[in-house]
């Protein structure tokens, strides 16, 4: 199967080179302000079909359909392409299962890189799955600290932005 190829410039940037014509991104978004962060990049880049194929991954981290749907409709965001329908449990099971059932979309739909937003549980596992692939990874909101680590949203931030190639 056709890989993507990440290198790094001589400044130390790195520079991804999409395996088709065509770089396929998957945008992940598990929780309701996930969604309010992927509707502009989700938007733009639907704006080059020559050059973007994005697919909107919804986890449903939180899935409420009547929240999600509003969402869905104001922000004009079309139905995702792929839902994980992840379990509800405790945040360990979560976890377990968003890495599991995004590992099983990596492996069929092979994107050149996953884009993963803000600070919640889906954030660190779709990263971690996609690590596991070599799949590069785009976090937007890295970089965000409040340096407690009690915080689940703390170690998210500090395990996404770990394993991204491209901080936002």
């Amino acid at each position: 199967a056709p890989q993507t190829t990440l290198v790094y410039s001589p400044n130390n940037q790195p520079e991804i080179t999409p395996s088709e014509d065509q770089m396929k991104i998957a945008i992940v978004a598990g929780a309701r302000p996930n969604f309010m962060k992927v509707a502009p990049i989700l938007s733009e880049l639907r704006r080059y079909p020559d050059d973007f194929t994005p697919q909107l991954i919804h986890t449903g981290q939180h899935y409420d359909y009547q929240l999600s749907d509003i969402f869905f409709k104001a922000l004009a965001l079309p139905p995702p392409d792929a839902y994980l329908d992840v379990t509800r449990g405790n945040e360990g099971q979560q976890a377990a299962d968003i890495i599991a059932k995004f590992d099983a979309y990596l492996a069929a739909e092979e994107p050149d890189l996953v884009l993963v937003v803000g600070d919640v549980t889906s954030t660190s596992a779709c990263a971690l799955a996609s690590s596991k692939r070599f799949i590069p990874i785009a976090h937007v909101e890295a970089g965000l600290r409040s340096r407690d680590r009690t915080m689940p949203e703390e170690l998210t931030r500090i395990v996404a932005d770990a394993l991204s190639d491209l901080l936002f």
